[in-house]
């Protein structure tokens, strides 16, 4: 997000410089995710706002768990945050904090509140509360608006105390009953929940609700500009009533910038864990998931995420990009940095009737043409291959270039090949090809220069390796599986994992460490699978297909 400046950007340089709200400031921002599930895509570009806006300007971000809601928050999911952010390529040095660490603070403010007649105590259940809400002509109204400040000085220590059951009390900010933003009808900032929470244990029974507890954070913690999602414009007004109307030290400003949409997924936390607990996909770092986790051990690279991003953009409008962008960004990435390897996923047996049947030879091959620096492989050779079953047709079709009797290929930088016929079951499934080699051509060129219209991957049957291969597609089938009058499970794919069981792979792989991304030859681009794959039974996950139709505009 370095690379650019942005409409956010606009305004920070308007703020820092001389007689602006920042002069002489560092810029500080802070990334907020709340603990109860795994960062996805969507948050990646959150994070890049946030971490990059920093970066930009030499300034500092915080990584602060958002966890004031006691619900469904897990250490488990704090460590996978840190490991995702990191891996992402930021870093929030000795900047880590938890919003919990504030709720004494917090309920102090509160208690200023109170006793400035800005908040008061309100019996009322969700249930009135929503009956009394008002709506664009109609003012809400509250019964216990005016309750006097000692009573709910009182009221709200009591509620701290737990002398109350869940939902009896809850504390709301005295603003605007008649205000066109409902956000600001006396919204509620505080209120009981007996759930333990992940690091306070059974201290608080109260606990402030997000649009009250955000902007202290920030304030707390010195932010000058506090960097959120488009959602937040109409709470905008309330986060600013709350740190000019307590007596922070510290007033940031908060500006909002529109999410990010993607096609053929959904980005909501409560969907995505509804696909797990139903059982469509394996688990958060379930490689069709869009959670980093997931993209990570699918396959994908930090940097092509955030290339995706940056090339993204940052807008004041909703808009939705498509998925097949963010496999072209991957794709561009890994053709620089990707080793090339063989492998064949539908295997049929290769004999060369001409070569001894005692020899073994082997070839240097580069391992990435697009980086010298990654050295060369030898790959072992003799007179059975396996080769993939699609590169053999008995009875070719039209403009078919590969093996059929009598047609000439070249073997991936080993010899000219002449097909010569194949073996068949009883049920006339090929069982073998059968060829001839052209000895003068070792390397792959004729020494008489005739043209050779194919060339097909191969791996030595001697020594390759078996594999297990996945491959992913989108997880769903429409482009827009999150529209609000549809049922998303309707849309799930059901070819989005195909599994391989038998394929070859050339003997090289077998030094593979978990997470080693390749250029599968004319296949694709694969990884090594960070949870399944081991020296005895390798597993590579397709990230990307080898080529897509699909062209930035």
């Amino acid at each position: 997000m370095a690379d650019g400046k942005n409409f956010i950007h606009e305004i920070i340089d308007e703020e820092i410089k001389e007689g602006g709200r920042c002069y002489g400031q560092k810029v500080h921002t802070r990334f907020p995710p709340e603990p109860n599930g795994y960062l996805h895509i969507g948050h990646a570009k959150a994070l890049e706002i946030d971490f990059g806006t920093a970066e930009l300007y030499g300034g500092m971000c915080n990584l602060r768990m958002d966890d004031t809601n006691p619900t469904k928050e897990d250490e488990e999911y704090v460590d996978a945050i840190k490991e995702d952010i990191k891996w992402l390529g930021h870093d929030w040095e000795d900047r880590f904090y938890y919003a919990s660490d504030y709720f004494d603070k917090m309920y102090e403010y509160a208690v200023e509140l109170i006793k400035k007649g800005l908040a008061y105590v309100c019996e009322l259940t969700p249930e009135q509360m929503k009956e009394m809400r008002g709506d664009t002509k109609t003012p809400a109204t509250s019964p216990y608006r005016d309750r006097p400040i000692e009573e709910s000085l009182d009221l709200f220590e009591r509620m701290k105390n737990g002398e109350f059951e869940d939902g009896k009390m809850t504390l709301r900010a005295k603003i605007d009953l008649a205000s066109g933003n409902f956000n600001m009808r006396d919204p509620v900032i505080y209120r009981i929940n007996r759930l333990p929470h992940h690091r306070q244990g059974t201290k608080w029974v109260i606990y402030p609700m997000y649009d009250f507890a955000h902007p202290l954070e920030d304030a707390i913690e010195g932010i000058t500009h506090s960097l959120c999602s488009l959602e937040f414009e109409s709470h905008r007004p309330l986060y600013d009533w709350v740190v000019n109307n307590t007596s922070v030290e510290v007033k940031p400003r908060q500006i909002e910038f529109a999410r990010l949409g993607i096609t053929h997924t959904v980005l909501s936390k409560r969907k995505l864990r509804n696909l797990i607990e139903s059982g469509y996909v394996d688990g958060w770092d379930d490689p069709r998931m869009p959670t980093l986790c997931g993209l990570r051990r699918r396959g994908y690279t930090p940097e092509a995420i955030r290339e995706f991003h940056t090339r993204n953009g940052v807008a004041k409008i909703n808009s939705v990009v498509d998925f097949a962008f963010l496999e072209y960004c991957l794709r561009e990435d890994l053709n620089k940095k990707a080793k090339r390897a063989m492998a064949v996923l539908h295997p049929v047996k290769l004999i060369i009737d001409n070569y001894p049947e005692d020899k073994t030879e082997s070839f240097t091959v580069e391992n990435n043409p697009e980086n010298p620096e990654d050295g060369t492989r030898e790959v072992t050779f003799s007179r059975e291959l396996w080769i993939d079953a699609e590169d053999f047709m008995e009875e070719p079709a039209k403009k078919y270039f590969r093996l059929y009797p009598g047609n000439e290929v070249r073997l991936k930088s080993a010899y000219i090949i002449k097909c010569t016929g194949c073996d068949k079951d009883d049920n006339g499934n090929v069982t073998a090809v059968h060829c001839t080699f052209d000895e003068e051509s070792r390397g792959g060129n004729p020494a008489d220069g005739r043209k050779i219209k194919a060339t097909i991957h191969w791996v030595n049957a001697a020594d390759c390796l078996d594999a297990e291969i996945r491959l992913y597609d989108r997880l769903f089938t429409t482009e827009q599986p999150d529209l609000a009058d549809c049922n998303y499970l309707d849309f799930i794919n059901p070819d989005s994992l195909t599994v391989i069981k038998d394929a070859k792979v050339e003997a090289s792989l077998g030094l593979a460490q978990p997470s080693d991304r390749f250029q599968f030859l004319r296949v694709g681009y694969f990884c090594c699978d960070s949870k399944d794959s081991t020296e005895d039974h390798l597993v590579f996950n397709r990230a990307v297909s080898l080529k897509d139709s699909y062209r930035p505009e």
